[in-house]
C-alpha cells in the first residue's frame, strides 16, 4: 500500500469544493431559524456570522501555507503548542464533526428525496451514503468533480430563490421594520455561524493540491467571500417575500420565497435541489474526516492503520470506508434537532485553540509563504470564545 496521496487538485476544483462544504444543504433550513431570532435583521445576522468566521479563515489560510498537510488542525496544533495529545483529541474532534454533520445531512436529504420519490426512507439512505462512498474511495478528483456539478445545481436554486424573493411583493415588516432586538440578531449569528463552518476543510485537502502555497489560501479566502454574498442574498430574499413567523415555522423556508412569487405548490424542484445539496455535504464531510484521519494516522502510532494510500485510486481506503460506514450508520438512527448548535460550539472550540497555535508559530517564526497580521489571530480568538459563550449560554 502507498503512503502518499496523489496531487490532483488545482484551483478551481478546490474552491468549488469549498464553496459546496460551505453552502451545504444547511442554508436550505438555516434562514428560518435565523429568522426565527432575529427577524426582518436576519441578513444581519449573517453579516455578522461572517465577520466572526473571517479571521479564524485568515488564520487557517496563513496556517495551510506553513504547515501543508492532511492532518489540518491536529498538525497545526501539535506544531503550534507542542501539545501532542491536544493536537489528537483536536484532530478526533474534527472528524467526529464531520461524522455526525455527514449522517444528520444525509438524513436531511434522504427525506427531501422521500418526498418527492415513493421509495423507502432505509433504503434511501443506504443507497445513497454507498454511492457517496463509492465516489469518495474511487478518486478525489472524481469525488471533486462531482462535488463541482452538485454546487452548480446548488447555486441556480438559490439563484433563483434571490431572484423569486427580490421580485415578490414585499411583506409589512420589510417596509415597516421593527425596532431592532440585538439579542435576537446576535443568538441568530450564532446559528448562522454554522452556515460558514466549511472553509475549515478545504485545508485537509493540502497534500492533494497542486501548488498548496498558493492555492489554499486563495481557495479559503475566495469561498468565503462567495458564500457571504450568497447568504446575504438569500436571507435579504427571504425576510423580503416572507413574514418572518412562516419562515421560523417552516422546514423549508425557501420554498415558501418561492412560493411567494410563483404561486403555492410551484417549488417542488427545490427539494431535489436541497436533496442534492445534501449529497453535496455529505460526499465532501467523507472526503475531509477520511484526510485528516490519514493525517493523523502519520502524527500517532495508535492511529498508524490509517495512515495508507491505495496504489491505484491514490486515496485513504481505510479510513473512507470506516468514515462512510458511520455515516450511513448514523444517519439511520441519530437524532439531529441540536445539530447545528453542537457542531458550531465543537468547532469554536477548534477555532480558538488553532487561532492560539498560529499565534504561538507566528511569535517563533514570523515568516510564512502567506501571511496575516499578528492581530488577525488574536481577533479570531476573541470571536470564536465570544460565539462559544453565546453558544453555551444560551438566549437571556
Amino acid at each position: 500500500m502507498a503512503e502518499a496521496l496523489k496531487r490532483r487538485i488545482g484551483p478551481g476544483l478546490l474552491t468549488a469544493y469549498g464553496i459546496g462544504v460551505m453552502i451545504g444543504a444547511g442554508i436550505y433550513v438555516l434562514v428560518g431559524a435565523v429568522a426565527g431570532q432575529a427577524g426582518v435583521y436576519a441578513p444581519l445576522s449573517f453579516l455578522i456570522a461572517g465577520l466572526v468566521a473571517a479571521p479564524s479563515a485568515l488564520s487557517y489560510a496563513e496556517l495551510s501555507t506553513r504547515i501543508p498537510e492532511a492532518a489540518g488542525e491536529a498538525a497545526y496544533v501539535d506544531q503550534g503548542l507542542k501539545i501532542h495529545w491536544l493536537s489528537v483529541v483536536v484532530g478526533l474532534g474534527i472528524v467526529l464533526a464531520g461524522t455526525i454533520s455527514a449522517a444528520a445531512v444525509l438524513r436531511g436529504g434522504a427525506g427531501y428525496l422521500t418526498a418527492v420519490i415513493d421509495l423507502p426512507f432505509e433504503w434511501v439512505v443506504a443507497g445513497l451514503g454507498a454511492a457517496l462512498l463509492a465516489v469518495a474511495l474511487i478518486g478525489v478528483l472524481e469525488s471533486m468533480a462531482v462535488a463541482a456539478i452538485f454546487t452548480v445545481i446548488e447555486l441556480i436554486g438559490l439563484g433563483l430563490v434571490i431572484w423569486a424573493g427580490s421580485t415578490a411583493a414585499p411583506v409589512p415588516a420589510w417596509s415597516a421594520p421593527p425596532e431592532i432586538f440585538w439579542p435576537g440578531v446576535g443568538m441568530g449569528a450564532v446559528l448562522a455561524f454554522f452556515a460558514f463552518i466549511g472553509f475549515e476543510d478545504i485545508v485537509n485537502m493540502a497534500e492533494e493540491v497542486e501548488h498548496p502555497e498558493r492555492t489554499l489560501p486563495r481557495a479559503i479566502l475566495i469561498s468565503l467571500l462567495v458564500t457571504s454574498l450568497i447568504y446575504a442574498g438569500v436571507s435579504l430574499a427571504a425576510v423580503r417575500a416572507v413574514p418572518v413567523e412562516a419562515l421560523a415555522n417552516s422546514t423549508r423556508p425557501l420554498s415558501l420565497v418561492w412560493e411567494a412569487r410563483k404561486g403555492n405548490n410551484s417549488a417542488g424542484f427545490l427539494s431535489l435541489i436541497a436533496g442534492v445539496a445534501a449529497l453535496n455535504g455529505v460526499l465532501a464531510q467523507i472526503v475531509m474526516a477520511a484526510r485528516v484521519l490519514f493525517g493523523l494516522g502519520k502524527r500517532d502510532r495508535r492511529l498508524a492503520l490509517f495512515h495508507h494510500a491505495h496504489p491505484r485510486f491514490g486515496t485513504p481506503v481505510k479510513a473512507t470506508l470506516l468514515v462512510g460506514a458511520a455515516v450511513i450508520l448514523g444517519a439511520l438512527a441519530l437524532p439531529v434537532a441540536a445539530l447545528a448548535e453542537m457542531t458550531s460550539s465543537l468547532l469554536l472550540a477548534v477555532f480558538a485553540v488553532v487561532n492560539l497555535s498560529l499565534i504561538a508559530l507566528k511569535r517563533r517564526a514570523p515568516f510564512a509563504p502567506f501571511r496575516v497580521p499578528m492581530f488577525v489571530p488574536y481577533a479570531g480568538l476573541l470571536a470564536a470564545l465570544a460565539a462559544l459563550a453565546m453558544t453555551l449560554l444560551g438566549p437571556a
